[in-house]
């Protein structure tokens, strides 16, 4: 059974820091790349970061440098280390199993369809 259960968001100032967790079941998070995603009211869902089961990471342009994703193979658990943030990360973070597709450029996906509750994060004075 797939699950995935986000936590740690809440309100911060802008330039505050938050850091994110996911517990995955054994089912989804063994062997996978791990990602974090993002949807901020009326739009689509986004690519934030992705760490795969050899501890590469990689991140979307708006978030490098400001960002962290980290995972602990033995809990099952990924993180996100979210620093200097900014109004415009306000949304609702997901996380799920990665997949990438190369066409130019590589891109990140979800694997699965199914998703956890996710954890809201609200940027604002």
């Amino acid at each position: 059974q797939v699950q995935l259960v986000e936590s740690g968001g809440g309100l911060v100032q802008p330039g505050g820091s938050l850091r994110l967790s996911c517990a995955a079941s054994e089912s989804i998070f063994s062997s996978n790349a791990m990602g974090w995603f993002r949807q901020a009211p009326g739009k689509q869902r986004e690519f934030v970061a992705v760490v795969t089961s050899g501890g590469s990471t990689n991140y979307a342009d708006s978030v490098k440098g400001r960002f962290t994703i980290s995972r602990d193979n033995a809990k099952n658990t990924v993180y996100l280390q979210m620093n200097s943030l900014k109004p415009e990360d306000t949304a609702v973070y997901y996380c799920n199993a990665a997949v990438s597709l190369f066409m130019g450029v590589r891109s990140w996906y979800a694997k699965g369809g199914d998703w956890g509750q996710g954890t809201q994060v609200t940027v604002s004075s």
